[in-house]
């Protein structure tokens, strides 16, 4: 107990000490009403105000392309959001996620969420690469703030990002933001004193349980008449489809393998029950499936125009495209440089076979 008082005191000594030798210390001379500090002088500000707003203003002058843009983001930006913007581990995604704001685990992205490109600018300006920000020069945040655009399909592959040009991209989400006007419209509501008693002069029953269908009803006997009639439908519909020849069965050995030659492209693409559109489309019966025939994807417009002329995926066209992306669909945005052995593309095949029988 003793030696707990004494640490005590000491410490109260310390202090009392401490502040002692600071009440005597004489205070710097100073404008502020404190007697602290002074007022920023405007070149002060200026070095600091590096802001960018959303109608332009405080952009420098500058360019960059999409194609400067993709060597930069491959050796800056790549390693936390991988080659094609996709995101790598718990590091986000900068491009996809279209249409899924509304859904429970919406994917944000600078295109499907962000509603100004300045923010995209200003935010790679201040704080990018990661460990290393403010290194990049006004010509290279232009160029990979455009080949983030063009990850998003929201420019195209000979597109240079300026200043004079900035304004004329425009930002999926632009629209999906509104001025936060609770303060006015709901806090009033929700501040004032409750009503407890006779707060209506009438109450009146609009509409009840069984209406709102949250109550079950028992079936009728018709009801259950017609129920056995959708039975024997369906079932004689799956005997019909029995009797269909079968399609030629799948090399599972193949099918295995393809899976795991599969990981390479599953930054960009989805298969499988719930596959969605990514950076690039979903691959559900993508064999016999014209080009750009995936409903709800924004295709480049040469693979556009093979779809047209009656281009359809199958073990040849897929083999094509998988050994050298770029060379058989020109200008396409798929930035993969293909498949080098043979029996990797044999088994990507196999395992895209087995997601359109």
């Amino acid at each position: 107990m003793s030696k707990s008082l004494n640490l005590c005191g000491g410490a109260a000594f310390g202090l009392a000490g401490l502040l002692g030798t600071v009440a005597h210390a004489e205070p710097a001379a100073s404008d502020g009403p404190y007697g602290l500090g002074r007022e920023a002088l405007p070149e002060e500000i200026a070095a600091w105000n590096h802001e960018v707003m959303p109608d332009g203003t405080g952009l420098p002058e500058g360019a960059g392309s999409v194609e400067e843009g993709e060597m930069l983001f491959s050796e800056k930006c790549a390693v936390c959001h991988g080659d094609f913007a996709e995101g790598v581990g718990n590091w986000p995604p900068l491009a996809g996620g279209e249409d899924t704001l509304a859904d429970k685990d919406p994917v944000k992205t600078v295109g499907s969420y962000w509603p100004y490109l300045s923010t995209a600018w200003d935010y790679v300006h201040r704080s990018m690469p990661y460990g290393n920000a403010q290194t990049l020069s006004d010509d290279e945040v232009y160029a990979i703030v455009a080949y983030i655009l063009y990850s998003n399909y929201l420019v195209e592959y000979d597109f240079t990002l300026t200043k004079d040009n900035f304004l004329d991209v425009e930002m999926p989400n632009a629209d999906g933001f509104i001025v936060d006007d609770r303060e006015e419209t709901e806090f009033p509501t929700f501040t004032q004193e409750p009503c407890m008693s006779d707060c209506k002069d009438e109450v009146e029953i609009t509409m009840r349980a069984a209406v709102l269908d949250v109550t079950p009803e028992e079936e009728s006997e018709g009801e259950d008449q017609a129920s056995a009639e959708q039975a024997q439908e369906a079932a004689a519909g799956e005997g019909a489809a029995a009797a269909e020849p079968e399609s030629e069965p799948l090399d599972m050995a193949l099918v295995e393998q393809g899976e795991k030659v599969f990981r390479q492209c599953q930054a960009c693409h989805m298969v499988g029950d719930g596959a969605k559109h990514r950076v690039g489309p979903h691959l559900n019966d993508v064999m016999g499936r014209k080009l750009g025939g995936a409903e709800d994807f924004r295709y480049s417009n040469t693979i556009v125009e093979m779809g047209e002329s009656g281009t359809t995926w199958n073990e040849e066209t897929l083999a094509k495209l998988l050994e050298d992306p770029m060379g058989y669909i020109k200008g396409t945005k798929m930035a993969f440089g293909g498949l080098r052995k043979e029996e990797d593309i044999a088994a990507v095949t196999e395992y895209l076979k087995s997601f359109s029988q």
